[in-house]
This record gives structure tokens, sequence and C-alpha cells, in this order.
């Protein structure tokens, strides 16, 4: 069996993420390419240390360059905060190395551009971790739409909220920071971008506005700090077909977990899903005896593909870290020179556009077309 070895930089939440889907992925979806777990790099060597045995990985280092020089590595996850995704990548891509990067690509447009560059230029493979767009939900949602069981789109409304970012109290973060790109647009809100891109459902123009609920946080010390970045948007969208849309964003909506609300209108029907029921959606169809029309809701099971790589019986749910196992498998599958679903460093420098035509139209207070 032919083996890939993997780089790891970063043991937080997506680190841990990354670790258990390159772990689980063989045994999920069994295939000639198995993946082993090489080096796992973070700044702390102790950490790293530590780490490295709990995630499998033979390897560990307190200087994440430490991998670029290893023939053993030929695959780098990249799960560091964004503003060091650009120096990461582009020196992991110029060391002959595949990236699998967590989104966004980068603060800024430059750097994503850069980015994209270096990907060209070193023939490499590239992947980013929107893995909103694997649920086996999204995928049948994506069937509907090109089977034409609604109709024609004519109007899709997205919601993404959480409440990380609600209380006042908390300290000033990273997140806060400018360095980090605009805020919820960029933070989490790609992941809607990528939602409608793997739907096939594109934008041909954005009115968008942002705003701050807290104007400052205290530091460490106490001390007031200008908060830079904005934790709400709303996005008025034309779509390509002639419909439209909102997107609304928001990072501060007390009581909202991990909320990303989907609806589709269509001539013939409608579709609606929420990412806190992942494994299920609602359509409704506007044909039979009126009296007998309804949403229909269905629960995720082995119909739906990859969900039966998990699980054999229906309603027993997939989770965050499943849709992962599926992307990493997707990842394989690419590299092996097969068709996957996926979104590369050429399709996510679309959503990376389309974030700044968003806070171009913010700035200017105007429709801008993507």
């Amino acid at each position: 069996m032919e083996k890939i070895g993997v780089g790891l930089i970063g043991t937080g939440y997506m680190g841990k993420c990354h670790a258990l889907a390159w772990n689980a992925v063989q045994g999920v979806f069994g295939g000639k390419l198995k993946p082993e777990l090489v080096m796992l790099a973070t700044a702390n060597e102790e950490l790293a240390a530590a780490r490295a045995k709990d995630f499998g990985f033979a390897k560990s280092t307190g200087n994440w360059r430490d991998m670029l020089a290893d023939p053993d590595v030929h695959i780098i996850s990249i799960t560091t905060p964004n503003e060091f995704h650009p120096e990461m990548a582009i020196a992991a891509l110029q060391a002959g190395k595949h990236v699998y990067c967590e989104k966004p690509m980068a603060p800024s447009f430059a750097e994503a551009k850069n980015m994209l560059e270096a990907a060209r230029k070193s023939g490499k493979q590239t992947f980013l971790g929107y893995n909103y767009i694997q649920n086996p939900m999204m995928r049948r949602i994506r069937t509907l739409l090109d089977a034409g069981e609604i109709g024609d789109v004519l109007q899709v409304r997205l919601e993404m909220d959480e409440d990380f970012m609600a209380n006042p109290a908390d300290e000033w973060s990273i997140r806060s920071g400018a360095a980090s790109g605009f805020g919820a647009l960029d933070d989490f809100g790609v992941h809607t971008m990528s939602l409608l891109m793997a739907l096939n459902l594109r934008m041909a123009k954005v009115l968008c506005q942002m705003s701050k609920p807290y104007e400052t946080r205290k530091d460490a010390n106490g001390n007031k700090k200008p908060v830079e970045t904005y934790d709400m948007a709303t996005v008025l969208i034309e779509l390509a077909n002639g419909g439209n849309g909102t997107i609304q964003l928001n990072r501060s909506a007390w009581g909202r977990k991990g909320r990303i609300a989907l609806q589709v209108f269509g001539s013939k029907g409608s579709i609606v899903y929420d990412q806190e029921r992942m494994n299920e959606l609602n359509v409704y169809k506007a044909e039979g005896d009126p009296a007998a029309q309804g949403y229909t809701t269905i629960l995720a099971g082995p119909a739906h593909p990859p969900y039966d790589r998990f699980i054999p019986a229906p309603g027993h749910s997939l989770g965050f870290n499943d849709l992962k196992v599926i992307e990493v498998s997707e990842i394989l599958k690419s590299l092996q020179g097969e068709e996957a679903s996926l979104i590369d460093f050429e399709e996510g420098i679309v959503i990376e556009g389309l974030v700044q035509s968003m806070a171009k139209s913010h700035e200017k207070a105007c429709w801008i077309t993507v």
C-alpha cells in the first residue's frame, strides 16, 4: 500500500480535528493511499511532543520549518490563525509539499493571490478546509437543484450565527484585530460562500453593511482596546441567474452555537436546511393535491453517500469531525488523480474576491459587481 506522509502545524481545536481525520480516514474509507503521520509542529516544543504522542505523529518540533526539509512529509496541514497562513502555505509549496490549509486563505487579498501564484508555480495540489460542503445533506441539495426538483432558483437566504464573540466582558483577542481580517465576513462568513459555490449558485452583485456591537474590549491588563473587526454583516446579493438573496452573519448572536440556515426558494418548491440540525433537510414541492402539500423532512442515511461509510442505519447522525474525515478522503482521491469534491486555491481565490467585494461595498455604501 502506498503511503503519504503528513505534517501538521497547530495543535488547537482545528489541529486536533485534522489529526482525527487523518487517523480515521483509512478505517472509514479504505483505499490504496494510506496517510502516515510524520511530524507535528507548534511553537512550544514540550506541547508539540505531548500532542504528537496524543495524535499519533512519529516526530514533533517547535519550529514548523523543520518539516519543509523532511523528505517523508508530502502534505502539510495548516491549522494556525489566519495571519500565518500565507507564509506557511507559500513556504510549503516552495518546498515541494502539497498544502491542506484551513479557511480563509489569508487576511488580505494580496496575500491570497501570492498563495495562489505559489501554488501555480509549484505544480502541487492545494486544499482549503471548507468541510461543510462535504455534508451528505448538502450533496443531496445540490442533486435536487441540478435535477430541477424545485424549479428555477428565485431567492436564497443564508444566515450564519454563533455566540463566541457575544459577551462584551470577554478580553480583546486576535479575532478583534485587523490582522485577522474583516471579522465575521471572512472569519466564518466564507463558509456561506463555499456552500453557494458548492450548490452552483453564483453571485453577480453584492451590497454589504458591517457593524461592531462593541467598539472596545479590555486587554489582559484591563485597559480598553479598540475593536478593529466587524462581528456582524448583512449582505444583499444578486445571483448570476437573476435571482436574489441575503447573507446575514453574526458571531455575537447569543444562543446560536453553530447555525448555518439555508433557504432556497424556487419556482416549483423550496429547500430548508440548518447546520445545527445537520442530519436533516426539508423539501417542499408545489405539486399534487394542495390539501396534502407540506414540507417533507429527509433524515440522513445510507442512501446519502458517504454516510453509509460511517453508519449502516439512517437517522443516527454524523458530526462535524466526520465531515473532516470526508474532506480528507476527497483529498486522497484528488492526490490519486480521481475526481474529488473540494475547494482548492483556484476556487478559494473566488471566495476571497467575494469577501473583498463585500468589504468594498460596505466602504462605499453601494452595490458592487463581483
